[in-house]
């Protein structure tokens, strides 16, 4: 018998490493325009709103592909889509590079979003397909890890390669790199040993979608990572513009350097994953959303210092609360786990696409201020949906000493 992949082995740290470079490609090409917003809304004389749909835009086309790639994963396996899908994002990210107009760019932005969706729709089912149940929440933690860093990373290259070679060359750059981390993905991550193929049916997928919407054990937690990353690409997408704008002026590469924030998150994704072995996973998510709205409050500070801190509040509370999240969809779905993580993944795309629409109006009525109002209303509706999820819970707990004690009495008078 084949077995699963236990936490602390060489195959275990082989497929974590594999899956965070390919997390770190992904992400990194999703975010890696955020910090040229502002330099499109000046060369393509663009509105703030309009120039961020290249970045909403892809996100919303990821979040509506994830649907496909589930089910045609249970059927036909997960590396080969996972490969083929990054390779199509390195070439178009490297295609963009050449675009004549700000029209074209959105085009194959919207393309690029569709083969995006290939890793992060399957990537958590090849987890918990092949790894044990002790290790699979640290897993989630450590690909989630990957996330962080790719998006850090992707801004961060975006900033400083556009101050120095313009942003036609940035995406060269990013094009070569992607296609470093293809290799490594693809040389690195064992085959799938566990994987049962099932014959492709879109009905019976359409079933499942309809089966796992219908329970609210999941539905909570699809609502949360919507609604926290609503919150969270909206206000980073417009803290370029406060930070470029009056009185602070900062040239693009510095105001990529606040992106350094989702450090954080790398260090609080893999935490989460050991903090739910000892506190409830509700608990995790709420703790999460509370440091986003401390971390939320601080950006209104005028010091440049109080808006980093509060960056990197943020960043920390989103990703433990995420990673939380995400880990009880794939703790909780009893069949098609890679279509319930679709799930989640869709709601949580569409939550950050519309993220910046909406917020876009709160910018427009008031500024950063109406951004911070706007993203503290969702918050608070994020924070109901957790008390949910925390009842639901505590009743799983009473459950099971229910049936503990019965295990206890029969043993007691066999």
């Amino acid at each position: 018998m084949i077995q699963v992949i236990e936490a602390g082995t060489k195959p275990f740290w082989r497929a974590s490493l594999a899956l965070s470079i390919a997390s770190f490609l992904v992400f990194a090409n999703i975010y890696f325009p955020q910090p040229l917003l502002p330099v499109f809304t000046e060369e393509f004389h663009l509105s703030p709103i309009i120039s961020s749909l290249s970045v909403s835009l892809t996100i919303f086309t990821l979040a509506i592909s994830l649907l496909l790639y589930g089910p045609l994963s249970d059927a036909i396996g997960r590396k080969n889509i996972m490969f083929i899908t990054m390779l199509c994002v390195t070439i178009l990210t490297a295609l963009i590079a050449w675009v004549p107009g700000f029209k074209t760019l959105l085009v194959l932005r919207i393309l690029q979003g569709f083969f995006l969706a290939g890793l992060p729709a399957i990537a958590v089912a090849y987890i918990g397909e092949e790894f044990s149940s002790k290790a699979l929440t640290v897993a989630i933690g450590i690909y989630i890890s990957g996330n962080t860093i790719g998006g850090l990373s992707g801004r961060l290259i975006g900033g400083f390669a556009t101050d120095w070679i313009g942003w036609h060359g940035a995406f060269i750059i990013m094009g070569g790199i992607s296609l470093i981390c293809l290799i490594a993905f693809t040389w690195l991550l064992p085959r799938s040993e566990h994987f049962e193929p099932k014959q492709l049916d879109w009905k019976a997928a359409t079933n499942n979608f309809y089966r796992h919407l219908k329970n609210r054990t999941l539905l909570y937690a699809y609502a949360i990572g919507g609604l926290l990353f609503f919150v969270f690409i909206g206000e980073y997408n417009y803290i370029t513009y406060l930070l470029q704008g009056k009185p602070y002026n900062l040239p693009t590469s510095i105001v990529s350097m606040l992106f350094l924030t989702y450090l954080a998150g790398t260090i609080s994704s893999t935490l989460s994953g050991r903090a739910a072995r000892l506190i409830p996973q509700a608990w995790c998510v709420g703790i999460g959303i509370v440091l986003m709205v401390l971390g939320s409050l601080a950006t209104l500070m005028h010091s440049l210092w109080m808006i980093g801190a509060g960056l990197l509040l943020t960043s920390f509370g989103f990703f433990f609360a995420h990673s939380a999240a995400s880990s009880w969809v794939s703790r909780h779905a009893t069949f098609a786990k890679a279509s319930a993580s679709s799930l989640y993944l869709l709601s949580y795309y569409m939550g950050g696409s519309l993220g910046s629409f909406f917020l876009g109006f709160f910018y427009k009525w008031a500024g950063w201020n109406g951004v911070i109002l706007g993203s503290l209303l969702v918050l608070a509706l994020t924070g109901w949906y957790a008390w949910k999820m925390h009842c639901i819970e505590h009743r799983e707990q009473l459950r099971e000493q229910v049936v503990a004690r019965r295990k206890g009495q029969h043993v007691l008078h066999v």
